[in-house]
C-alpha cells in the first residue's frame, strides 16, 4: 500500500504561509527528494491555484537556479488531484478535479501500485488527518514567529497522538520532523 504523507513548511507558531518561509537550495533539494518519492500530489483549491500560477512558469523560463529549477519541473509533470466545491476546470497539465474527499476513494487510491501520495495544502491535510488516512507527516519547521495567519492545524477537535520517527535540520535553522500516527501500544 502507498503511503499517504502530509508534508508542508510552517513556521515555529505553526502558520502557513509561503511568503514567510525559507526556500533555499537545501529546502528545495529535500522536496526534490520528496517528490522523486511520489507520484501523486493532493490539493486544496488554495494551494493548487497557487502552485498552478507559479511553477508552469518556471519551467517555461527556468530561473537559472537548479534546485529550484528541477522542483518546477518535477512539480509540472507529477500527477495531481485538485479537491474544490467552487473550481469548475484546472489547467495544470496531469491535474484532475474533484468535487469532495470522499474516504473509500483515497483508500482505492492508496491501494493502487505506486510510490508514495502527498499531501500539501493546510485545509485537506486536516480532512485527511480527522478521516484517519495519514501515514506521515512531515513537518518543516522553520525558525520563524509570524505571530499570525493561517493556522496548520485549524479546526481540530480531537486529540491525534503522534510518534516521531527521525528528524533532518538544515542549515538555515529549519528541521523537518517526520511522524506518524502513533499505535495504541506506543502510548
Amino acid at each position: 500500500m502507498r503511503k499517504l504523507i502530509a508534508a508542508i513548511n510552517m513556521t515555529l507558531d505553526g502558520f502557513c504561509d509561503h511568503t514567510a518561509m525559507i526556500a533555499d537550495d537545501e529546502i528545495h533539494q529535500h522536496y526534490n527528494e520528496l517528490l522523486s518519492n511520489a507520484d501523486t500530489l493532493l490539493y486544496g483549491r488554495i494551494t493548487y491555484q497557487l502552485m498552478e500560477s507559479y511553477w508552469p512558469t518556471v519551467v517555461k523560463n527556468p530561473t537559472g537556479n537548479k534546485p529550484t529549477d528541477k522542483f518546477a519541473v518535477m512539480i509540472d509533470n507529477i500527477s495531481k488531484i485538485v479537491f474544490s466545491r467552487t473550481l469548475k476546470n484546472v489547467d495544470w497539465k496531469n491535474t484532475k478535479l474533484k468535487k469532495e474527499v470522499i474516504k473509500e476513494e483515497v483508500l482505492e487510491l492508496k491501494q493502487q501500485a505506486g510510490k508514495n501520495i502527498l499531501v500539501g495544502s493546510p485545509s485537506l491535510i486536516v480532512t485527511l488527518m480527522q478521516l484517519d488516512l495519514i501515514d506521515e507527516y512531515q513537518l518543516c519547521v522553520q525558525p520563524i514567529i509570524l505571530g499570525n495567519g493561517l493556522p496548520l492545524f485549524k479546526n481540530i477537535n480531537d486529540r491525534i497522538n503522534l510518534k516521531l520517527l527521525k528528524t533532518k535540520t538544515f542549515d538555515s535553522g529549519s528541521i523537518t520532523l517526520y511522524y506518524e500516527p502513533a499505535k495504541q501500544n506506543d502510548l
